[in-house]
């Protein structure tokens, strides 16, 4: 009966357009767990003793709030199921590093000199260009970017299909974006490869992550950025996005509901599957922050909107 429940939960989050792939192998295994107990509903005991295996307390948090998700939706339809505590397990400290929010001028200096810092062995000139533009410009992850085909250009945009946990989505550009893409297809169209790859390593196939990663070390110190991130370390390709979904939400209205609107258009734009890892980049944007913060102590003194 338990994996009948969480079988219909999965199936009702993905008809809602969540990947939840992960999510699912978790609640499986957990079912498959309370079950081996003889136990058909959930109850809090078990999960609290399936979540020891994790490897540590976030892990284990993790594990323990994906039951108590399920569980709040199974209880609507049996009341005979128990729903966990939120804070029975205590909140791990987070590791996640500050994002590094690169000023305009910082991109378009990296920007600039990304041809330069190409192997000479490159195949497709400006290649590199393109690409820390493109992402720049669309807050794009590295690996989606390196993971598009030549196939992917469609008249709406660019079609990601190397996602994170497998999903799809389909990104507009703007008309400046289109026009050096094109440019870049056009000079792309003259070196034969098999791959489809759009952009190209220096031995043929797909551009590998690695041979990026080392132009943009080269990148950084011609730009003099190295070690310009807090602590002294060197900002990140992924800051580009950080940097994307920063600036996003500054140029967002200052209306309260517009905000939320936009970090719903922003969380799909980004390819997040959990809205919560949106709501992350408030913590870099002092604009948008100090905006929450008059609203709320106006809230709080009875002046409600």
């Amino acid at each position: 009966m338990l994996s009948a429940a969480v079988q219909r939960h999965v199936a009702l989050m993905r008809a809602c357009g969540f990947v939840f792939d992960e999510q699912a192998e978790r609640l499986a295994d957990y079912a498959a767990f309370a079950e081996r107990r003889g136990e058909s509903h959930v109850r809090t005991a078990t999960v609290l003793a399936w979540s020891r295996k994790g490897a540590s307390p976030q892990r284990r948090r993790t594990l323990y709030l994906t039951v108590r998700r399920f569980a709040l939706a199974a209880v609507a339809e049996d009341a005979r199921h128990q729903v966990p505590p939120p804070d029975l397990l205590p909140r791990a400290t987070r590791q996640r590093p500050a994002p590094y929010i690169y000023a305009p001028d910082e991109v378009a200096s990296l920007v600039a000199v990304a041809d330069r810092c190409a192997s000479r062995r490159c195949r497709v000139p400006g290649q590199y260009r393109v690409l820390f533009g493109l992402l720049a410009a669309t807050g794009m992850r590295i690996s989606e970017a390196l993971g598009l085909d030549i196939a992917d250009v469609a008249p709406d945009g660019l079609l990601i299909r190397e996602a994170k946990r497998r999903g799809r989505r389909l990104l507009p550009l703007h008309p400046t974006v289109e026009t050096v893409l094109k440019a870049h297809l056009d000079r792309r169209a003259w070196i034969p490869d098999v791959s489809g790859a759009m952009f190209l390593g220096d031995r043929g196939g797909r551009l590998s992550e690695g041979t990026v990663r080392g132009t943009f070390r080269r990148m950084l110190a011609l730009t003099g950025l190295t070690g310009a991130a807090h602590g002294g370390r060197n900002p990140r390709i992924h800051d580009l996005r950080h940097t994307f979904a920063v600036r996003s939400l500054e140029a967002c209205a200052a209306e309260r509901g517009a905000v939320a609107r936009h970090m719903v258009a922003l969380s799909s734009w980004l390819g997040h599957v959990n809205i919560v890892d949106t709501y992350w980049y408030l913590e870099g944007t002092p604009a948008v922050l100090g905006r929450i913060a008059a609203s709320t102590e106006a809230f709080a003194a009875g002046d409600r909107p």
